[in-house]
């Protein structure tokens, strides 16, 4: 019978990206993050959900929950997408 991996046991090993090293190593996991580390990290973020990321991919690339990243872009003031998928209401007048 195969093991289930232990929660928050996520973190995939084939991460080569420099920068993804570089925030693993300066904010440990369950770390509290303050002053100018919490404002580089909530810019960071931002700057990568407004160009296309999800939460869940920053939540994996910087070992944090994806409710302290959902928090920090809260936080950030950036406007949220959707969650996707089908939508109910009207279809589209098609022409």
């Amino acid at each position: 019978m195969a093991t289930r991996p232990r929660r928050g046991d996520h973190e995939s090993p084939e991460r080569t990206s420099h920068e993804e090293a570089r925030v693993a190593e300066t904010l440990k996991k369950g770390s509290r993050v303050t002053g100018a580390a919490r404002d580089k990290l909530a810019a960071d973020l931002k700057k990568k959900y407004d160009s296309g990321a999800s939460i869940r991919a920053l939540a994996e690339e910087t070992g944090r929950s994806y409710g302290f990243v959902h928090r920090m872009l809260s936080e950030s003031g950036v406007t949220l997408r959707g969650r996707g998928g089908a939508t109910r209401g009207k279809k589209a007048a098609s022409a």
